[in-house]
């Protein structure tokens, strides 16, 4: 990544600031917009399927899946979102700078270790947000500590002590900042690092922060009661699995919410003005990072960013062991976007490829 300097200590981008949101030339009629959601639901096969939008504040919501409705209805129950927790993070550091408890160039490890010799290239909380920090996917050892429980519980094996700890004995190969390369692992560390330096644990961070601020009511970390949290199921779209268990990787995936509160997040990012969180969700629309062939994925601190006819798209996916997640909103269309199934990941999964059309239409 090269080029000019950006709000984001220590990251290099080569891109201009994005269009600001507006009013959608021509939106889809309310009819016409519920037989999309429809179809995108039927085509999603899982046990349970929730694909809900919001167009212009007027909101759009379908269920579906091969499996007998729950005692409790789809709409109303708590789904896993995987990495989609990302953008909760990116919203939640980006509040904190906008506050003035973090700059986002602390060095983590020093969060982390105040006793620690901070190297002359430290890693910093922005690199860990943006995945530029050099860490890997996962840690090292993380495989062979999750193998035994590969397929019910491989993330609750490996706790936030093994994530620092890592962390700290990790050397990265590059100069962070100079590199892009997604990494559960290095969002983990962002959210102990933060936790560290404002002496508050994540949860109550992310409560206070952002989850009451915005009236998320239906927003957790971890499941509660079998009558609000969403069953997952393994591949086959039959066999339940056990409820997702982060384990020290919070920050990066252990977020769970009702399709409504998601839809609330969203909408939020769409009209910053009218938020608590103003400045911090503008400040996660902004790009921070190109890169790829010609600089064609472009990125900001919480979101994927796409372009489209009218303007960019956001969003961001997500999966666990047994549901997936995708989000999304565009400025352009005052369009923001849930899907949520309880079928794990497979091959030429429909899922994810359905829900991005559904929102880069027109």
């Amino acid at each position: 990544m090269t080029g000019r300097s950006m709000p984001w200590p220590g990251v290099a981008a080569d891109l201009d600031e994005p269009p600001a949101g507006g009013v959608p030339a021509g939106a889809v009629g309310d009819d016409a917009l519920r037989e999309r959601v429809e179809s995108a639901v039927d085509a999603v096969d899982a046990p349970d399927v929730v694909l809900a939008v919001s167009r212009c504040g007027r909101r759009t919501l379908h269920c579906g899946g091969s499996a007998p409705p729950p005692p409790v209805p789809r709409q109303d129950l708590r789904y896993e979102i995987g990495s989609a927790s990302k953008a909760f993070t990116g919203l939640l550091l980006a509040r904190l700078i906008e506050r003035g408890l973090l700059t986002g160039g602390e060095p983590a490890a020093a969060c982390l270790d105040p006793d620690r010799r901070t190297d002359s290239a430290p890693v910093t909380l922005a690199h860990l947000i943006t995945h530029t920090a050099g860490l890997p996917a996962l840690p090292g050892d993380f495989y062979l500590r999750a193998l035994p429980a590969w397929r019910t519980d491989p993330y609750g094996r490996y706790p936030a002590e093994r994530v620092t700890d890592a962390f700290l004995r990790h050397r990265p190969r590059h100069r962070p900042g100079t590199r892009w390369r997604y990494s559960n692992f290095g969002v983990a560390v962002l959210g102990h690092a933060v936790a560290a330096a404002t002496g508050t644990p994540w949860e109550e961070l992310l409560g206070a922060h952002v989850l009451r601020p915005l009236g998320l009511s239906g927003t957790a970390l971890a499941a509660e009661d079998p009558k609000t949290d969403a069953v997952g199921h393994g591949k086959d779209g039959r066999t339940p699995t056990l409820a997702f268990d982060a384990g020290g990787f919070q920050a990066a995936g252990a977020v769970r919410a009702t399709p409504h509160d998601l839809l609330t997040f969203l909408e939020a990012h769409l009209d910053p003005a009218g938020s608590p969180l103003a400045g911090a969700l503008r400040a996660v629309r902004t790009p921070v990072l190109r890169r790829g062939p010609d600089r064609r994925h472009i990125h900001t601190v919480a979101w994927f960013r796409h372009p489209t006819n009218g303007g960019p798209m956001y969003f961001h996916s997500g999966a666990t062991l047994g549901q997936q997640a995708f989000l999304g909103f565009r400025p352009d269309t005052g369009t923001a976007l849930v899907a949520l199934c309880t079928r794990r990941f497979r091959a030429r999964d429909a899922f994810v490829a359905t829900a991005y059309a559904l929102l880069a239409e027109d």
